[in-house]
């Protein structure tokens, strides 16, 4: 089963990047084919403007494009930004909506306070649900993301591998569920 992160922190001085490549390495360790596609290093223009259509452009839509249709379940990364999710996670759902569909996605949330992204993850879950994929019920939630991770993206409070380790086992047992039953074999 192949899982790709998309992270949808594009901002200088982000922080809920380092919430991804945690991640990341933490699915390696489990020997999951992971790929992290970083917003900030794939940049998108926005979705129907003049811009959309350059050759550079092209290629590089094209090439997450692929790399998003072989993936069998997703982890979306995002910050809260104003109560909701980033513009550049929604933009980038707006150019790939049919390479989720029907496929698991867990949600990763963070936020500088203490409300740890709850709004962003709530609202990503209904878009979700809107671009025929299958959200998993529980997500992951990080609170003063500026305080949670060392530079090596290792958590600074044992809580938050706690929770992480909670978060992945939820993921890989319902992404799991899903893959086998769209490949026709009986779940456990």
């Amino acid at each position: 089963m192949n899982t790709a992160i998309l992270l949808g922190a594009v901002r200088q001085g982000r922080q809920s990047h380092r919430a991804a490549y945690y991640l990341e390495k933490r699915l390696k360790q489990q020997r999951v084919n992971i790929d992290l596609i970083d917003l900030a290093k794939h940049p998108l223009p926005v979705f129907g403007s003049p811009e959309s259509d350059g050759s550079s452009t092209r290629k590089t839509v094209a090439d997450i494009g692929m790399r998003l249709e072989q993936a069998d379940a997703f982890i979306l990364v995002t910050p809260e930004y104003h109560g909701s999710f980033s513009g550049a996670l929604k933009n980038t759902l707006d150019y790939y909506w049919s390479e989720f569909r029907k496929k698991p996605v867990g949600v990763v949330a963070a936020s500088s306070g203490r409300m740890a992204g709850i709004n962003a993850a709530t609202q990503l879950q209904h878009v979700i649900l809107s671009l025929g994929a299958f959200p998993l019920p529980s997500k992951f939630l990080i609170s003063n993301i500026n305080h949670a991770f060392n530079d090596l993206y290792e958590p600074q409070l044992e809580q938050i591998d706690t929770r992480a380790g909670k978060f992945l086992n939820e993921f890989l047992w319902f992404a799991g569920a899903l893959y086998q039953k769209k490949r026709g074999e009986k779940v456990a």
